[in-house]
């Protein structure tokens, strides 16, 4: 047999598992994927207790523009709450998530398969009980979950074959999933012969994020199948969407808990054909991300990229007056320090992007 009858053949094994994804997407989204998603904040109270308050607020701030969220993802300190501060957040999110008709992606950011396997089960469990079904379809339906999000396992010497069957471990559950390339937390990246391959031999494989700044599965040309494509790297917004001639068929932004409108303006001036003014508020959104990342480059504890948009959310909650309000609390139970807040309004009024009030003076 030719190689281009073993393609054809291999062409014509996948389409079965590419339709019934798509009839999975439409059921669980029949408006549609969103196509700008983001990963909350988790907020702390002067105690370093979860503010449950502020982050609805939060999250009613971002639901015009955004219908869905990772909770909890990395910019939410997904790597770092504990198992009871992680089901806080979650709790607060299905709590909202039906008043705000938002769809949520229970993120499980863990290091090894094992373990995404055991938080799965565990709120697998969960879920079933908080709503009162024990079929599992039915119950996530009723929660407004759509999906678990996992990464690679940790490891920078991890073989591909290795991440392969990591990944197809918790595929095998049948659940929907979503798989975020985050080097910058596992050391590594999945290739995009292991993403083309598991698409082709699961069904469930329905989201792909890609974080890495480098896009290789995206720019590889490798057909996955019809898994909705979402570019999570914080830079020249406008040229990465599909519609604008890019890869990808959505965002999923740390950068949307503070820009989740303006970034909602790019995706509607590219699906347009506005490509000039959707560049031009890249522009200054790309900017302004990089020049408050560097300012919390050297800070210890957490991630940059978290801090810097507990950053820029000051001033989004707070608008002009954010500098004479506390820094937020972080995580590792520390605050911003004062000269980065100062130099974070600094820079959002240089790019014209100062709310004129915060969300929590509305």
């Amino acid at each position: 047999m030719s190689a281009s009858q073993n393609a054809s053949l291999a062409g014509a094994a996948t389409q079965p598992i590419a339709a019934a994804r798509a009839e999975l997407l439409r059921r669980l989204f029949p408006d549609g994927v969103p196509v700008l998603w983001c990963p909350p904040l988790s907020h702390y109270d002067g105690e370093g207790r979860i503010d449950g308050a502020r982050m609805a607020a939060h999250l009613r701030h971002l639901s015009p523009y955004s219908k869905g969220f990772l909770i909890p993802g990395s910019t939410g300190d997904g790597w770092e709450l504990s198992d009871r501060e992680r089901r806080q957040v979650l709790e607060l999110a299905l709590d909202q998530a039906p008043r705000l008709q938002a769809h949520v992606l229970i993120g499980t950011l863990k290091a090894t398969a094992a373990e995404a396997l055991a938080a799965i089960r565990q709120d697998i469990d969960w879920l079933q009980a908080r709503v009162g079904e024990r079929d599992v379809d039915k119950a996530l339906a009723k929660a407004r979950v759509c999906g678990f999000t996992v990464c690679p396992p940790r490891g920078k010497d991890l073989a591909q074959e290795q991440i392969r069957r990591a990944l197809a471990s918790i595929l095998e559950l049948g659940l929907p999933t979503a798989i975020y390339q985050l080097p910058q937390m596992t050391q590594n990246e999945m290739s995009a012969e292991v993403a083309a391959e598991l698409s082709q031999r699961f069904e469930n494989f329905l989201l792909f994020k890609d974080s890495s700044g480098a896009d290789r599965v995206a720019l590889s040309g490798k057909d996955l199948g019809g898994v909705f494509t979402m570019r999570g790297g914080e830079s020249e917004y406008a040229r990465w969407q599909k519609a604008g001639g890019g890869p990808y068929e959505g965002f999923l932004l740390g950068s949307a808990n503070c820009f989740a409108r303006e970034l909602h303006q790019v995706l509607q001036d590219i699906a347009a054909g506005r490509l000039e003014a959707a560049r031009r508020v890249s522009e200054r959104l790309s900017a302004t991300m990089s020049e408050v990342s560097r300012l919390v480059a050297g800070l210890s504890g957490g991630v940059a990229f978290a801090h810097a948009n507990k950053a820029l959310d000051h001033f989004v909650a707070y608008g002009p007056r954010a500098a004479s309000v506390p820094p937020p609390r972080l995580h590792s139970g520390s605050r911003l320090p004062v000269e980065v807040i100062r130099a974070t309004g600094d820079i959002l009024v240089r790019q014209g992007l100062m709310p004129a009030k915060g969300y929590l003076d509305s």
